[in-house]
C-alpha cells in the first residue's frame, strides 16, 4: 500500500504514526512547504522569547522519519492531485502514485483587510520562518503593537515582552481571549497582564497602519494613534483549501469529512485545521491529533470513528495556567458556580446544565482540570455534590 500525506503538522504526523503501527511495510511519503521537520507550533512564542531553540521544539527529527520508513520532502508543494489516476504532482515537476491520500494542509494566518498590512515591519506568526523574521526585527525594536487579543497573539506578545519589547494590544472585542474567557475571567487576566507591563486598547478597531519614517503608526477608528517599531497581526487562522477546492470537495467552514475522516472522493482523507466534522471546525491541537490518528488507521484498513473532541485548551497564557473547556457560557444563559480569589488571582467557573457540568474556565489554578473535562464528556450527574462545587478546597476526584 502506498500512502501520501500532504502536510507535516500534527494531523499529518499523527496519521503517519497510526499507519505505521498498523502497516509496517507500506510506503509513506510526506510533503511540506516548510524547510523544517515537524515541530510544536504552540511553542513558537517561547522560541521568540529565546527560551527554546528549534531542537527544543522539534517533535520528529530526520532520524524519526528514517526509523519509521517515511520519506519526507521538505520545501516541496503538491500542485496537482489526479484522483482518477491516483497521482500527484509537485512544484519540482515530479509525479507520485498513491493508494490512499491524506490532505493535512493545515491553516494560514488570517490578515484582515486593513490598509498598510503590507508595510515593512508588519508580521503574522504561523510558521518557524515567520518566527525567525519576527525575531530578527525584534532585536532592533522597542515598541510592538499586537493586533488581536487571542491565544497565540497574547503568547507571542508575551514572548516578545520577555525579549525586551514594550507591548500594546489592540483587540476588537471588549475583552481578552473571547473564545476562552468570560467577562469576569478576562478582567482578572487583564489586570495581571497590566501588572506585567502590557497596555490595552479593547473594543478597538484598527483602521490603517501607516509607515512613518523607520516606524509605524497604528491608526484606530476612534482617531487614536499608536507609534511602534513593529506590528504583529494575530487575527486567527483560516483553513488552507487550495488543493481541496481544485478537487471539488464539499467545503463549508472547512473540508467536510465523515466519521472515518473520508472526503467525498474515493481514497482521499482529510484531517486537522482544514476540516469540519459534523458542522464543527475545531482548529485546536488535540482535535487535529485525534483526527490524524483516526484517518491514518482507516487509511491502513481499520474501521475507526472520530466522535468529536471536547473544545478544550489547557495551557499557559503569559505564564499563567488556564483551562477552558466545553461551553463557557459567556452570555450567562445558564446556571454557573464561580470561585474567585482576587489576592491569588484565581478564577474558577463551572457552567451547569441539567445537573451536569457543560463547561469550565480555570484560571490561575487548574486543579481538577482532568476530572472536570471527564465530567463534561460523560455528562456526569453532579446533583449530589452541586452545593459544594464552589468551595475553594473541593475534591474534584469525585467527578471521575
Amino acid at each position: 500500500m502506498d500512502y501520501i500525506i500532504i502536510g507535516n503538522g500534527v494531523a499529518a504526523n499523527s496519521a503517519a504514526e497510526s499507519i505505521r503501527r498498523i502497516d509496517q511495510q507500506g510506503k509513506i511519503i510526506m510533503f511540506t512547504k516548510e524547510k523544517y521537520c515537524f515541530y510544536y507550533l504552540p511553542a513558537l512564542p517561547e522560541y521568540l522569547a529565546g527560551e527554546k531553540n528549534l531542537g527544543g521544539i522539534t517533535i520528529h527529527n530526520e532520524q524519526w522519519y528514517r526509523e519509521n520508513n517515511t520519506e519526507l520532502f521538505l520545501e516541496t508543494a503538491v500542485t496537482e492531485i489526479d484522483p482518477a489516476a491516483q497521482t500527484i504532482k509537485t512544484n519540482t515537476n515530479h509525479s507520485f502514485t498513491y493508494d490512499r491520500l491524506l490532505l493535512a494542509t493545515g491553516g494560514y494566518s488570517f490578515v484582515p483587510p486593513i490598509a498598510g498590512t503590507d508595510n515593512e515591519g508588519v508580521f503574522a506568526l504561523r510558521t518557524m520562518d515567520d518566527a525567525n523574521l519576527i525575531k530578527e526585527k525584534a532585536t532592533a525594536s522597542q515598541d510592538l503593537v499586537l493586533i488581536g487579543g487571542g491565544l497565540l497573539g497574547l503568547e507571542a506578545g508575551n514572548g516578545l515582552r520577555k525579549a525586551g519589547l514594550k507591548v500594546t494590544v489592540v483587540e476588537f472585542f471588549p475583552r481578552l481571549l473571547p473564545r476562552q474567557m468570560d467577562v469576569a475571567g478576562a478582567a482578572v487576566l487583564q489586570k495581571q497582564m497590566e501588572e506585567m507591563g502590557f497596555c490595552f486598547y479593547l473594543g478597538a478597531k484598527t483602521e490603517e497602519i501607516k509607515a512613518e519614517g523607520s516606524r509605524l503608526l497604528v491608526c484606530l477608528e476612534s482617531g487614536e494613534q499608536i507609534s511602534a517599531d513593529m506590528v504583529l497581526v494575530s487575527a486567527g487562522v483560516r483553513p488552507e483549501l487550495s488543493l481541496a477546492k481544485a478537487l471539488g470537495l464539499d467545503i463549508d467552514k472547512g473540508v467536510k469529512v465523515d466519521d472515518m475522516m473520508r472526503t467525498g472522493v474515493e481514497g482521499i482523507y482529510a484531517a486537522g485545521d482544514l476540516i469540519e466534522h459534523n458542522g464543527r471546525f475545531y482548529g485546536i491541537w488535540p482535535a487535529s491529533m485525534e483526527q490524524g490518528r483516526v484517518a491514518g488507521a482507516n487509511m491502513a484498513g481499520k474501521d475507526e470513528r472520530y466522535a468529536g473532541t471536547v473544545l478544550a485548551n489547557t495551557l499557559k497564557v503569559v505564564g499563567i495556567n488556564l483551562t477552558a473547556a466545553g461551553d463557557i457560557d459567556v452570555d450567562g444563559n445558564f446556571e454557573s458556580v464561580v470561585f474567585q480569589d482576587q489576592d491569588s488571582k484565581i478564577y474558577r467557573k463551572l457552567v451547569l446544565k441539567d445537573n451536569a457540568i457543560a463547561g469550565t474556565i480555570l484560571f490561575g489554578d487548574i486543579r481538577g482540570s482532568e476530572e472536570i473535562q471527564h465530567a463534561i464528556k460523560t455528562k456526569k450527574d453532579i446533583s449530589s455534590v452541586k452545593e459544594n462545587l464552589g468551595k475553594s478546597d473541593f475534591d474534584f476526584a469525585c467527578l471521575k
